[in-house]
């Protein structure tokens, strides 16, 4: 299955340019850049920087390939948290799935953590990209990592390796998620995790149209478990998308009652009260939870809409508080 309209579009070329200009900028938006003892930049985003807001947008546009447009906005929908995050793209596909998703993992003895952005489309190490039949090459090329520890030699000569691209022309940003900008960018997949799910529940990529996504920004956590626990609630009881499809309207009504997180069996807690309740392994989740809490489903073959899930604000307000 292709689900690619334009195979000739380079995730990595348009995010080589945003990549130059955070660098460029890395004083004005708070983050530290240094280079490692292999080569490679080191963009510190929330470690030892201070990062913040713009830092979180502009990585979150890096994460989705050049291709994402996320903006941040005032919305009225939950009174106590009013600052959102709104994404869409020129190509959702590529820039969800085959950019943004954080599918490649990553370890060495202590460090491990999920890679997200254009370094993905060349390394070709998840089997996600056979369906999208989608794959990029540069000389040049960034990956975004959700860590507090700067990754070891051994990570960044695996990364070369998969690549084929040298270390001195790679760059690692990395975005803690006890940090504005990891809570930013984090909270900035509530697309890609609807595209996520559209594909986990086997609704064929080609009949995906467009699409955007809004959620709440939640307040960052010095702790860990409940810093990521609210950022996938911000999703999770928080988030929404709107979806435009083309095809019959009882495949587009499906799609529209299998998408929200409330479709799961363990829907009803903040996300850090049930992953220490599985001690801590995602695999012991069910997959369908991660997905946003409400979605229109909008087929564009006959102009129908579908709405379906709802905003839980009571356990938005229990998880960030």
């Amino acid at each position: 299955m292709n689900a690619i309209d334009d195979n000739n579009v380079s995730v990595n070329q348009r995010t080589n340019l945003l990549v130059k200009d955070l660098l460029m900028n890395a004083s004005a938006l708070n983050v530290l850049v240094s280079e490692h003892d292999s080569g490679a930049m080191i963009v510190d985003a929330g470690i030892k920087a201070l990062g913040g807001l713009e830092a979180g947008r502009r990585i979150a546009e890096i994460c989705m390939g050049g291709l994402g447009f996320v903006s941040l906005q005032n919305d009225s929908t939950f009174k106590n948290w009013p600052l959102s995050v709104k994404v869409h793209a020129k190509n959702p596909i590529i820039a969800c799935l085959g950019s943004q998703y954080a599918g490649w993992a990553l370890s060495h003895e202590k460090f491990f953590s999920l890679g997200s952005g254009p370094a993905r489309a060349i390394a070709q190490r998840e089997d996600i990209f056979k369906e999208l039949a989608y794959k990029d090459q540069s000389s040049h090329t960034s990956l975004v990592l959700e860590t507090d520890k700067t990754p070891p030699i051994e990570v960044i000569e695996k990364v070369s390796h998969d690549t084929g691209i040298k270390a001195s022309n790679l760059t690692f940003i990395l975005t803690p998620t006890r940090s504005l900008a990891g809570t930013v960018q984090i909270t900035a997949r509530v697309l890609e995790v609807a595209l996520h799910k559209m594909h986990a529940v086997h609704f064929p990529l080609e009949q995906f149209v467009d699409g955007y996504g809004v959620a709440p920004i939640p307040a960052p956590s010095p702790d860990f478990l409940t810093g990521m626990g609210r950022t996938n609630d911000a999703i999770l009881f928080g988030g929404f998308v709107h979806l435009y499809v083309n095809c019959e309207d009882v495949a587009a009504a499906e799609l529209a009652q299998a998408m929200p997180s409330s479709a799961s069996k363990d829907y009803g807690r903040p996300f850090a009260e049930i992953f220490k309740a599985v001690n801590m392994d995602f695999y012991q989740i069910d997959p369908l939870l991660f997905s946003p809490a409400k979605v229109t489903v909008t087929n564009m073959k006959t102009g129908n809409s579908f709405l379906a899930g709802a905003f839980n604000e009571a356990l938005l307000e229990k998880s960030f508080n």
